[in-house]
């Protein structure tokens, strides 16, 4: 007689960056494996790509593609994951660098939010007709080995995996059908100007946010922003 099997219960989350329901199921034991030997391994890489899977093992979606969604979007669902699965309250310190002292707090990730930044614009002119546009970081990002080993060149390696598409009047150019050293030689024969407005595209992607507001031990008001994960509890 087979062992029987365990039913769990079915949550909806809103992604973030495409305002759509999803369905998910809590993780599991073997979800918190494989966080454990990410975590093992101590590479931030492997933590990430953890992270990634987690949240593509509990989607119960047809329709859900991981590798779509923006980074954002990947930690703001693993976190409701967390929420539901263990426990919606997180506790954490921070030394005020003031008076020194340790202050704890009590989050509820429930009420974190993904803060979306004002008046960034994802076209990027380049003339009259010619542009780029521009997507957030993807997902996929966590298991490009070639991104993860550029070293000092990461930050252009990551624009040209974010462009989008190219287009020249009524033409449109997906650059994922050109090579990538023909999408390289666009972006080097860019303008600085245009460069910059790129630049300031990827400065200011959505990300978490959750404020936290203090009294220190000098009667001095204080602020701690919280914007990634690793600000909100370790990973296993």
């Amino acid at each position: 007689m087979p062992l029987p099997k365990i039913k769990h219960p079915i949550f909806e989350f809103v992604v973030p960056s495409t305002n759509k329901k999803e369905s998910f199921r809590p993780f599991l034991v073997k979800e918190e494996k494989i966080l454990l030997m990410a975590k093992t391994s101590e590479e931030p890489n492997e933590i990430l790509r953890a992270v990634k899977q987690v949240v593509n093992n509990c989607a119960l979606s047809k329709s859900f593609d991981v590798d779509r969604l923006a980074i954002f979007d990947i930690e703001y669902l693993f976190m409701q994951l967390r929420a539901i699965s263990v426990n919606n309250i997180v506790k954490v310190s921070y030394r005020d660098n003031e008076d020194d002292e340790i202050y704890e707090f009590s989050i509820d990730l429930k009420e974190v939010k993904v803060q979306f930044p004002e008046k960034i614009d994802r076209v990027i002119k380049i003339t009259d007709k010619m542009g780029i546009q521009m997507r957030y970081p993807s997902a996929s990002i966590f298991d490009d080995k070639d991104f993860f080993g550029s070293g000092d060149d990461a930050f252009y390696e990551l624009v040209i995996r974010c462009i989008d598409k190219i287009y020249d009047g009524d033409e449109i150019y997906d650059p994922t059908e050109y090579s990538k050293e023909e999408v390289e030689q666009f972006l080097d024969d860019c303008g600085i100007e245009t460069f910059e407005k790129v630049q300031m595209f990827m400065s200011n992607v959505p990300k978490l946010y959750h404020k936290l507001e203090y009294k220190n031990k000098n009667g001095n008001q204080r602020v701690i922003e919280l914007t990634s994960l690793t600000d909100f509890f370790t990973l296993a």
